[in-house]
């Protein structure tokens, strides 16, 4: 097999607490703590987990909009912590992202023709303003808008044409590699489907390769070749979306699949209610991180951390009794 487009070792990003008259530190944030991972090109990653697990702090530091702690990541060959200045801004343009929020992450002092245009400015794409308008009506089109709207600004727009919008800004620099952080949690669920095909069609189009950050996990069945699931700052399975979905082995992967809604209303699914809260990642627990809520934890559980192992079959699961 060909290397990874993006490998990932050892991720960690702890956030300082400071406190007190003197602005000491009084603790820290594991908000990722020893992730690691690999994409293949032109496959889709699903990341999922709770909300606070690190889904998006993983995604941002795999880009360098967040720093990481420790770790490696190494992009195309590339280690993008060696990176700076120069380096790492012609690197942007193979790293895009699409945000949660459409409408957070548009100026809505600019029109949708200024804001796709600043990227051919910023990385000198085109060599005049006609062409650079020719480019943005092209990249509208493509994304499934009209070419006058580069003459409106993002609040005439609705939630699904915004998120369309932002993903024609993240094309706009042909990227390789695009992080999807939650793109369609903030629409309707039947404008959800469209965001999705609109992105598996360009996939197609443009082989373009995907690390998709959500916690709706019928959207990611959907759209990922493989998932990651992650817990307090850890991964702890990674399979293909086929075989996690079918037979997951953590419990916590399990839990969270026995709370998706089942269509049919004739069909019966066992229940696993976890107990207790997870755990404040200012202080996460020995060993285990998940082993306060597990059903079947044993004492080894609280003393040792569990490695993500591969079994025979290529399936990644961080746990003693898997």
């Amino acid at each position: 097999m060909s290397e990874p487009l993006l490998k990932v070792t050892g991720l960690k990003k702890h956030f300082s607490v400071k406190g007190g008259l003197l602005s000491r530190e009084i603790g820290r944030v594991h908000a990722v703590d020893g992730v690691s991972f690999a994409v293949n090109r032109g496959e889709t990653l699903g990341l999922v987990g709770e909300s606070g697990c690190g889904k998006s702090t993983t995604a941002r530091c795999v880009l360098r909009l967040v720093e990481p702690s420790d770790g490696e990541i190494v992009f195309d060959g590339k280690d993008m912590r060696g990176l700076s200045g120069g380096d790492l801004r012609a690197m942007r343009r193979d790293m895009q992202i699409v945000f949660q929020d459409p409408f957070a992450s548009l100026n809505p002092r600019m029109t949708v023709g200024a804001i796709l245009g600043e990227a051919f400015t910023i990385h000198a794409l085109t060599a005049s303003a006609s062409e650079r308008d020719d480019r943005v009506a092209s990249l509208l089109v493509k994304v499934g808008l009209k070419a006058e709207h580069m003459r409106r600004y993002p609040h005439e727009f609705s939630g699904g044409q915004r998120q369309r919008i932002v993903i024609a800004r993240a094309l706009a620099v042909e990227p390789k590699f695009i992080v999807c952080d939650e793109p369609v949690s903030a629409l309707d669920v039947s404008i959800q489907a469209q965001v999705i095909n609109l992105l598996e069609d360009l996939q197609a189009e443009l082989n373009l390769t995907y690390l998709f950050v959500a916690h709706d996990l019928s959207v990611v069945e959907h759209i990922s070749d493989r998932v990651a699931v992650m817990y307090l700052g850890r991964i702890v399975e990674l399979a293909t979306a086929s075989d996690l979905y079918r037979r997951p082995q953590h419990p916590y992967t399990q839990a969270l699949l026995s709370a998706v809604p089942v269509p049919d209303p004739k069909a019966k699914r066992k229940r696993i209610r976890l107990q207790g809260d997870v755990p404040s990642p200012m202080n996460p627990p020995r060993g285990c991180h998940f082993h306060t809520r597990c059903p079947i934890a044993e004492p080894r559980c609280r003393e040792s951390s569990p490695e993500l192992k591969q079994g025979s079959d290529g399936h990644f699961v961080a746990c003693h009794l898997a």
